[in-house]
């Protein structure tokens, strides 16, 4: 047996990190106490990487704890972990420790600031840690820029994304691709569309990352030509072949864009399914009124070996929703701590809520509200009072507008809800109330609005809108359309 040494032990913790030999470390960290080197710096650096790397984060802090000296390197280390692994204010915890040891923070310091400050929605600090890139000149690296960019497109700062974007001297497959989410997250589809395609014109070619934002984004235009063009590329590059990430996406594109016999076809033909797959594709049946599909293959993914989480658990309750699956949503839904080890969430809550809801069960929905173990949020408290609008229920749909009230104040739809019920009813000083309330506020009904593609160009209508250019010819189809529908049955 050879000379145990510093340098030895150094290089065999190094040996762990990609492998994720959590046990061979463990093994070196006893060799380390044994043979007397826990003072030595860098291999407490080492210690703290591979700990970090394998994600066994408590024993990472154990030893950044108990390091006598620390270096940049081992401060920054253990600030990304906390921030890779979503512990944010943990991550900033550090930071602010980092910073009154009278540390300056480094482009290896700053990206998983700025994701802790998004992931927190910290839009105060992560300004503030903007102005401080400018002022020490970090501008210029791209994966600082990136982080910035990602923070105002995750906290809601477009203006300031866009500015962040356009101002990058070099812009890489990565921040196109975080341009092009934001937008896409804001819904706005034809700016991340018009995006996608400068990108390309720039002569960036799309990775493994953008397909999904891009077909995300197909999804919510309703873009099934762009849509199915990105697939065809998908088919033609083999290296995109066996993404799960591109297959699911695919999946909840073409159900988006009204194409679920698509979305079954990319689902049977994948190589490998994940957890992700399966939830997709059981919510696309939801979404479609397609409930018993959803729970047989909600029944087939449980007998191939996925255990359900809390997104596929809600993807469940809500096709039994849409379909009126009542007894199949109830038993779903009682089962879950049970079955699952889980307690229901608000989504949950909100899913078994709705269904009971649209099928008349208010007071049994409104018991469900009452017994939760957590304040009902404003999503929960908006299922029963579209159950109660449904049913023309005035005594808890009054008592579920007046809590949305209180959580959501500025939100126009739910005063607008309980008029509509008023006036329903024939309750008039109700409507007066609730309109002179609204008027109080500064608040004005959003008007409804659809659209349609044609032709890859995108036409929307908003109510009593006349500005379309063929406003005359599409009414009068439309009143064509209403009048040979209420033809007599039989009329040839």
């Amino acid at each position: 047996m050879g000379l145990i040494t510093a340098s030895s032990l150094s290089c065999i913790l190094r040996k762990c990190v990609p492998h994720s030999a959590i046990s061979q470390a463990k093994q070196t960290h006893a060799q380390i106490l044994v043979h007397g080197f826990i003072p030595n710096i860098t291999l407490q650096t080492d210690l703290l990487l591979v700990y970090s790397k394998c994600g066994v984060l408590q024993d990472a802090r154990k030893v950044f704890d108990k390091m006598v000296e620390r270096n940049m390197h081992s401060w920054n280390i253990l600030i990304a972990s906390y921030a890779h692994n979503c512990f944010f204010y943990d991550a900033l915890g550090v930071f602010d420790s980092f910073l009154k040891m009278g540390f300056r923070p480094d482009h290896f310091t700053l990206p998983p600031v700025f994701k802790a400050c998004a992931g927190i929605g910290d839009s105060y600090l992560g300004k503030m840690l903007h102005s401080w890139v400018i002022r020490i000149g970090f501008e210029e690296y791209v994966v600082v820029g990136s982080s910035v960019l990602d923070f105002y497109a995750k906290c809601g700062g477009l203006v300031d994304a866009w500015r962040c974007f356009v101002n990058m001297s070099w812009r890489d497959s990565v921040v196109w691709n975080l341009m092009i989410v934001g937008l896409g997250k804001a819904c706005f589809f034809r700016d991340a569309l018009e995006c996608f395609r400068d990108m390309l014109s720039e002569g960036v070619k799309m990775d493994s990352r953008t397909v999904p934002s891009i077909l995300s984004v197909c999804g919510g235009e309703g873009d099934l030509m762009k849509g199915k063009e990105i697939h065809g590329q998908v088919v033609k590059n083999q290296i995109f072949g066996c993404e799960v990430a591109i297959g699911n996406s695919l999946i909840d594109m073409y159900a988006k864009c009204g194409c679920l016999h698509d979305s079954e076809k990319v689902f049977t033909t994948m190589s490998e399914l994940n957890l992700v797959t399966w939830t997709s594709m059981i919510s696309c049946y939801g979404v479609h009124g397609k409930g018993h599909e959803a729970l047989a293959l909600f029944k087939k993914m449980k007998y191939c070996g996925f255990q359900p989480n809390c997104v596929t658990i809600t993807a469940i309750l809500a096709s039994c929703s849409h379909s009126g699956l009542i007894e199949q949503g109830r038993k779903i839904f009682y089962s879950i701590n049970l079955d699952y080890g889980f307690e229901p969430s608000a989504e949950h809550y909100a899913c078994m809520v709705d269904l009971l809801g649209r099928f008349g069960y208010l007071e049994e929905a409104f018991e469900l509200i009452k017994n939760m173990k957590s304040a009902a949020t404003a999503s929960v408290w908006g299922a029963l009072l579209a159950g109660c609008l449904m049913h023309k229920n005035i005594e808890i749909g009054e008592i579920a507008a007046h809590c949305l009230f209180e959580l959501e104040p500025r939100n126009s739809s739910n005063y607008i809800a309980l008029c509509s019920m008023y006036d329903s009813l024939g309750i008039w000083d109700g409507v007066s109330r609730t309109r002179a309330k609204m008027r109080e506020l500064g608040l004005v009904k959003t008007p409804g609005c659809s659209w349609i593609t044609v032709a890859g160009r995108v036409h929307k209508f908003y109510q009593e809108d006349l500005s379309h250019p063929e406003t005359q010819m599409i009414y009068e189809t439309l009143h064509g359309i209403v009048n040979i529908l209420m033809l007599p049955k039989g009329w040839e």
